[in-house]
């Protein structure tokens, strides 16, 4: 039994409770632990024990709720298959890879094809298949990308939105034309239309026809009414298409959604509309005009097809962060191979291989630097606005920038296991993860439709039993318009395309979120303890200070000796503290000297000899123990060792020269994020494996007054826990290593990462640069992210709550007019479209950092 994780795109979804219905079919199926689906993203997560299911089987459930799943096909030929006994073996190892859903290998043409989920396999994953029993694939899989099949289909989406509505809105205008003359009609009382758009286009009828009239031209109804019933037909089956077969579907699977709402709607006013144009004696009969509204149909369905395009488009834009991510993602990559230098597309790269890459190019895959120099833009994945040097021995990420010189690198890391493959992955299934807040709207949305079906039924029946003459047109136009009008799919979208944006422009400003529900509860956090060591601080020791000694001669000795003392006898050892005063003087341009008979000391030092001096780095316990003759610098040592830093002590033939101060330097964020925070009403506390004295000296500096130091990694887990029972929820940062069960124990664990190295998994939410100003980011726009949820979800429960009794008709004693149907279609498609519309606004979300 192993637990997996596939993510379906799934198609024909028109509101929440189609999400609803697919959830619950995935939900249900053998083997499936979890189901998520967002209707925004229009994808399903879904968790299962491969043992008892997979892709197959969870397609299946998904086709059997009455939606499709989208699929990707690729065809690669395989080298010497036709020489196989049986193609069953390789069909079989393919069939197995996470994702694939069919295979089929031809030995004639030596052909495999391979239909599989889009974005669950790689390419490196089917060649394994394909290696695994004993083939060679002959070329390169080129694997669907699932990003730019999402762009495609978003693309085809709209074109084809746009021609149904064209159809519609042309038809509509002719129909509501043609309604404006019927409507006086021949001997018929006026304004017989009991709606308001009939109202309004009653007189403008009257004044057309008579113009029409007076130039001698006859106006024949019949042949109007049929005209009319002519060119809607094509709207109902061709641009309303998807509205029936919507309603079909969840008919036979025995579930209600939006189009069950709309194809009743429109349908009825067809229907409505037939019988008065084919058989207008049943109306007049009865004392009724045989009114129309083809023009109602028409228009309802182009409305609502005008706000799906814009809502399409609006909800493409949510989407912009990832494909902003994937086009990072270089296409090809120069490697070394075969003794010389070839271009292969970079899912071809292999870890362990050397790419080149020139000034100017996109680094293709994460590596270490074999030889070069070169300035790396960072920028689009770390933020960090400079170029940072890179030279031998250094890491580089995929997707960055090579500015000025060129380098050869060793692949580390390719495809999805590169830094920049995480980030998407993890901000993908964010967008697919749902936040609690939204548990209210789904569950609202699972039993709307037939609640508004029953307030539709009830509506007609009240109209026609105590409704003014004629009850029948009053009761059918309620009822159409209360179906018309009621809106589940701002309800379905006001969370997750909040959501969809938040994660986007977090990853923007380097901030990776886990999901939505992680959002909600940092928005609610108002304690935060901080580690010291990697977060407060660098993680790394340096240099802080170097003061020297006196000379017998009154003069001083010079800080640039003394590190050049210091540096070349530390330049054989492996302490850190040798590589700080090593950087120091790199950093200084002090030119090292070669050192002899290099000695370490343990637990005291290291000596040698230099320039024909003994030179010796020590502790200042050490040189305590020895009595060494310190003077003025004995003072000194104490001064900087009461805060927080280490004093090592130089020494030049027996005789003390300089004390050289190492400490773990405070990030320049730390201590304007720290009074940030203070600002925001935080409680902030600092824990620390470190001394009492040393912990206190850090927390001075950056203003914190809540210390706990000495603390053991598994001892952070306890204090987490009691912070929660004292005060409710905590964030926890940290640099997720030693950090990570209190990380994971906390409400909300924030990891600190730099580089490559992203701890993905160690939190909810991780911050790429080890800048801690992105803490207070994180903060500000979850809480920007919630209110605009609320406000979402407070515009879409108001709108059905009023908008359907209004639909119902409870305003007509006092106005004495009833809702058009048509103006119900325009309000429920800007109902969903400014919920989208509203939390596009994120986009625009920017620090206050500036």
């Amino acid at each position: 039994m192993a637990d997996a994780r596939i993510v379906l795109p799934i198609e024909g979804m028109s509101c929440a409770a189609c999400a609803r219905t697919v959830q619950e079919a995935l939900s249900g199926t053998a083997g499936v632990r979890s189901a998520s689906v967002n209707y925004a993203t229009a994808k399903a997560a879904v968790d299962y024990d491969d043992a008892r299911t997979g892709a197959v089987d969870l397609i299946h459930s998904v086709r059997q709720a009455g939606y499709g799943c989208g699929t990707a096909t690729v065809v690669f030929p395989v080298a010497e298959l036709h020489y196989a006994s049986s193609a069953a073996p390789l069909e079989t190892a393919l069939s197995r890879v996470p994702g694939v859903i069919r295979v089929s290998a031809n030995q004639a043409t030596e052909m495999v094809t391979v239909d599989y989920v889009p974005g669950s396999t790689t390419a490196d994953a089917l060649e394994g298949a394909v290696r695994a029993t004993g083939f060679r694939v002959a070329a390169p899989i080129a694997a669907e990308d699932p990003v730019e099949r999402e762009r495609l289909v978003r693309r085809r989406e709209t074109r084809a939105l746009t021609w149904k509505f064209t159809l519609a809105a042309v038809v509509a205008v002719l129909a509501m034309v043609g309604s404006m003359v019927l409507l006086p009609g021949h001997g018929a009382a006026s304004f017989s239309r009991v709606d308001l758009i009939g109202r309004l286009l009653t007189p403008l009828g009257a004044r057309l026809r008579d113009a029409v009239e007076v130039r001698g031209y006859v106006l024949v109804d019949e042949w109007i009414r049929l005209g009319l019933l002519a060119i809607t037909i094509p709207v109902l089956l061709w641009s309303g298409r998807q509205f029936f077969l919507g309603a079909w579907s969840g008919f036979r699977h025995r579930t209600a959604d939006m189009n069950t709402l709309i194809a009743v709607g429109t349908g009825a006013a067809f229907l409505y509309s037939l019988v008065a144009t084919i058989a207008p004696g049943i109306f007049t009969r009865a004392g009724l005009h045989p009114d129309l509204y083809y023009e109602a149909v028409s228009t309802i369905i182009a409305l609502i097809l005008l706000g799906r395009l814009l809502e399409a488009r609006a909800k493409g834009q949510t989407s912009e962060a990832i494909r902003r991510l994937a086009g990072l993602r270089a296409k090809t990559a120069l490697v070394r191979r075969d003794g010389g230098e070839q271009e292969i597309a970079v899912e071809a790269v292999v870890p362990g291989d050397e790419v080149v890459v020139r000034a100017g190019e996109r680094i293709p895959v994460d590596g270490v630097v074999l030889s070069g120099a070169s300035a790396v833009d960072e920028s689009m994945l770390t933020g960090e606005p400079l170029p940072v040097s890179r030279r031998e021995g250094d890491e580089v990420m995929g997707g960055t920038v090579n500015t000025t010189g060129s380098m050869v690198v060793r692949a580390t890391r390719v495809g999805k296991d590169t830094a920049l493959g995480q980030i998407m992955r993890l901000v993908e299934d964010a967008q697919t993860a749902k936040a609690p807040v939204q548990r209210l709207a789904d569950t609202v949305a699972g039993v709307f439709v037939p609640i508004v079906l029953a307030i539709a039924i009830a509506a007609f029946v009240a109209w026609f039993d105590f409704g003014p003459s004629p009850a029948i047109v009053f009761a059918s136009v309620a009822f159409v318009t209360v179906l018309i009008i009621a809106c589940p799919c701002a309800l379905g979208l006001a969370t997750p395309t909040a959501i969809l944006v938040a994660t986007g422009r977090a990853a923007e400003h380097g901030i990776l979120v886990r999901g939505g529900d992680r959002l909600e509860r940092l928005s609610r956090v108002r304690t935060i303890l901080l580690d010291k060591t990697g977060t407060i601080t660098e993680g790394k020791p340096s240099v802080t200070h170097i003061v020297t000694a006196k000379r017998m001669d009154g003069s001083a000795v010079l800080a640039a000796d003394a590190l050049r003392w210091a540096a070349s006898v530390e330049q054989r050892s492996e302490h850190p503290f040798a590589r700080a005063i090593l950087e120091a003087a790199a950093e200084k341009g002090v030119t090292l000297l070669p050192v002899e008979r290099f000695a370490a000391m343990e637990g005291r030092g290291v000596r040698g000899t230099v320039d024909r001096r003994i030179v010796e780095v020590i502790s200042l316990r050490h040189a305590r123990e020895r009595s060494l003759e310190m003077g003025s610098l004995a003072r000194d040592a104490e001064r900087l060792q009461g805060q927080g830093r280490t004093p090592v002590i130089v020494v030049v033939n027996n005789t003390v020269h300089a004390v050289v101060a190492v400490a773990d330097a405070i990030k320049p964020s730390a201590k304007p994020t720290i009074r940030r925070l203070r600002d925001l009403g935080f409680a902030v506390s600092m824990i620390s494996g470190d001394s009492e004295r040393g912990a206190q000296a850090v927390a001075r500096d950056v203003g914190i007054t809540d210390v706990i130091a000495e603390v053991l990694p598994s001892q952070k887990l306890e204090i987490v826990r009691a912070r929660q029972r004292e005060v409710g929820p905590v964030a926890m940062v940290g640099d997720g290593l030693n950090d990570a069960p209190a990380l994971a124990q906390a409400d909300v664990g924030i990891a600190i990462g730099t580089g490559t190295d992203i701890a993905l998994e160690a939190s909810d939410v991780t911050l790429i640069r080890g800048d801690l100003r992105a803490v207070v980011t994180a903060i500000e726009l979850s809480r920007r992210t919630l209110r605009t949820i609320r406000l979402n979800l407070v515009w879409a429960f108001c709108y059905n709550v009023v908008g359907i009794p209004i639909a119902a008709g409870v305003l007509y004693p006092v106005t004495g007019l009833l809702l058009s149907p048509v103006i119900a279609s325009a309000a429920m498609a800007w109902s969903s479209l400014s919920v989208v519309l509203n939390s596009l606004t994120l986009r625009r979300f920017t620090p206050s950092w500036g």
